[in-house]
C-alpha cells in the first residue's frame, strides 16, 4: 500500500472521524480530519488530499452546496459522500453533483475502505469534469425505505439516471417496478418528455402491436407517444413473439417507424420490467434471447418486502398520510401493529401493504390502528401459505401468485380478461411439458391431457407451443 495518498475526512461526529482516521491510517494512508466544511474547503484549495470523504450535513454548510466548489477548484479530486439521510434523493443528488460514490450511514467499514481504494486507483482521466446537473429538491419521492437492500437500489438508480441506457427492472409483483421506471425518467435528462406505459399483462395479445406501434389513421401508438421521453414496457415477459421481433427491430434501428409529427424515427429510452424469469422463458421458446440481451443493458433488481421488513414502519406511515390526503380518515398506528406487519410474509409486497392500510382506513372507525386490527385483516386475507397449512400445492402456489398480481393492480382490481390470461399461463407449460414427455407424440399427449387431438392441435397453434420430437 502506498503511503503517498492522503485522505481528507469531514464529519461533525467525532467518533466517525476517529474510526475512519484509524482505519485508513492502519492501511497506510495519510489522514486529515475536520468537523466542518470551511476547513475542508481550505485544505482542498491549498492542494491537499487525493480523496475526500465527507458527510452531507455539516455545522456550517451542506456538502451539496460545497461539492460544486470542490469540483471547480479540483475537478479530478474524487469525493465520497456519506449520509444518514438514506433516501433516493440523497443518492441521486450525490451522483448528479459529481460525487465518486455515495455510502449510506451506518456504513460497513470494509465497504468504505473498498470505495476509497476504487476512487484512488481509478484511471486518471475517468473523472472528466461534468456540467453540474439540476439539483433535485422534491422530497416527495416515489421510493421509500432506508434498509440496506434499498440503499443498493438507490445507488443503482443514481448511476443510471443520466446514462440514458436501456434498463431491465426485475422484481416480484408489487415491489415498485413502475416507481423505479418513473424515477429514472423524472430524475433524468428526458424528464420533460412523455412517460408512456404499456402493461403487457393487461393488453390482449392480439392488440399488443397496435398499442405499441399504432393502428394507423392518426393512432400513433405508445412508441411515437414517448418520442423524446421514456417508454415503459411493464411485464415484458408477457409480450407475444411477433411484437418482440418488431420491438427488437426498433431497438437495433431497422424498424421503419416514423413519427409523423417530426418526420424522424422516434428517440425513446426503453425501460422494461418483469416479475418472470426471462431466461426460463427463453428456454421455453417464449422470449427472444437477442431481445433479452438488448433489454438487459443495465439491470435494477428490486427486493421483496419480506427482505426489507425494517422499511415497513416508514412505508405504513407514508401510506396512512397518502390515504388521508386522498380523503380517507386520518389514523395513527401503534408499535405492536407495526411489529405484526413486520412478521407477515407479504406475497403482494409493497402494493399489498398499501392496499391493506387503505382498507383499514376505510373500514375501521378507530383512530389508532392496533395489532388486533392488523391481525384481523391479515387473517381475512389468508393469502400466504404457511408451514402449518400443510404441503405446498399447485393451488396454493397459484393463489399466492394471483394474490401478488391482484395486489399489484391499482385499487387491487385487474383489467378485464383475467380468466383467459390465467388459463393461457397454465396451459402453455402444461402442454409443452406433456409434449416433451411424449417426445412430441400428439396422440399420446392428448390422451394424457384428456383432450381431443384436434383440440390439442388448435391449442398448440394458438398458444405458440414449440414441438419437441426427440427420438427415444
Amino acid at each position: 500500500m502506498t503511503v503517498h495518498h492522503k485522505i481528507l475526512i469531514a464529519d461533525d461526529d467525532a467518533s466517525i472521524r476517529l474510526v475512519l482516521s484509524q482505519a485508513f491510517s492502519r492501511l497506510g494512508y495519510q489522514v486529515r480530519a475536520t468537523g466542518n466544511a470551511t476547513t475542508l474547503l481550505k485544505w482542498v484549495s491549498e492542494g491537499e488530499g487525493d480523496l475526500v470523504i465527507t458527510d452531507v450535513v455539516m455545522p456550517d454548510e451542506n456538502v451539496f452546496d460545497v461539492l460544486p466548489r470542490i469540483r471547480k477548484e479540483r475537478p479530478k479530486l474524487p469525493v465520497i459522500v456519506m449520509s444518514a439521510q438514506n433516501t433516493l434523493l440523497t443518492a441521486v443528488n450525490a451522483a448528479e453533483i459529481g460525487a465518486f460514490e455515495y455510502v449510506p450511514k451506518p456504513f460497513d467499514l470494509d465497504d468504505m475502505t473498498a470505495a476509497a481504494k476504487r476512487a484512488l486507483t481509478r484511471p486518471a482521466d475517468a473523472e472528466a469534469t461534468k456540467a453540474q446537473a439540476r439539483a433535485v429538491r422534491d422530497e416527495r419521492l416515489p421510493l421509500i425505505g432506508r434498509s440496506a437492500p434499498m440503499q443498493d437500489v438507490y445507488r443503482t438508480i443514481a448511476r443510471l439516471v443520466s446514462a440514458d441506457l436501456t434498463v431491465l427492472i426485475l422484481g416480484e409483483s408489487g415491489t415498485g417496478k413502475e416507481l423505479v421506471a418513473r424515477a429514472l425518467h423524472d430524475l433524468g435528462p428526458r424528464r420533460d418528455g412523455r412517460f408512456a406505459v404499456i402493461n403487457l399483462a393487461a393488453v390482449p395479445r392480439e392488440r399488443v402491436e397496435a398499442e405499441l406501434f399504432g393502428r394507423g389513421e392518426g393512432d400513433i401508438g405508445k412508441l411515437i407517444e414517448a418520442d423524446g421521453g421514456t417508454l415503459f414496457l411493464d411485464e415484458i415477459g408477457d409480450m407475444p413473439l411477433d411484437a418482440q421481433t418488431r420491438l427488437l427491430r426498433v431497438i437495433d434501428g431497422s424498424e421503419a417507424t416514423i413519427n409523423p409529427r417530426t418526420g424522424r424515427r422516434p428517440n425513446v429510452r426503453i425501460i422494461a420490467a418483469t416479475n418472470r424469469d426471462l431466461r426460463s422463458l427463453i428456454q421455453q421458446g417464449l422470449f427472444r434471447e437477442d431481445l433479452f440481451f438488448r433489454l438487459n443493458v443495465a439491470r435494477v433488481r428490486l427486493p421483496p418486502l419480506r427482505d426489507r421488513t425494517e422499511d415497513i414502519p416508514d412505508l405504513a406511515r407514508s401510506f396512512l398520510l397518502r390515504a388521508h390526503r386522498e380523503g380517507l380518515p386520518a389514523k395513527a398506528i401503534d408499535a405492536a401493529a407495526l411489529e405484526r406487519l413486520k412478521t407477515y410474509d407479504w406475497p403482494g409486497n409493497v402494493r399489498e401493504l398499501e392496499n391493506l392500510i387503505r382498507r383499514i382506513c376505510a373500514l375501521y372507525a378507530e383512530d389508532l390502528i392496533t395489532a388486533r386490527i392488523v391481525e384481523r385483516e391479515l387473517q381475512d386475507q389468508n393469502t400466504a401459505p404457511t408451514e402449518a397449512s400443510g404441503p405446498v400445492t399447485l393451488a396454493s402456489l397459484v393463489e399466492r401468485h394471483l394474490a401478488g398480481y391482484f395486489a399489484d393492480q391499482p385499487d387491487g382490481v385487474p383489467p378485464a380478461g383475467l380468466y383467459d390470461r390465467v388459463l393461457q399461463e397454465v396451459e402453455h407449460p402444461l402442454i409443452r411439458l406433456t409434449l416433451a414427455a411424449t417426445r412430441g407424440n400428439q396422440v399420446r399427449a392428448a390422451e394424457i391431457l384428456g383432450l381431443n387431438r384436434n383440440t390439442l392441435r388448435k391449442k398448440i397453434q394458438d398458444l405458440g407451443v414449440e414441438m419437441s420430437r426427440n427420438k427415444r
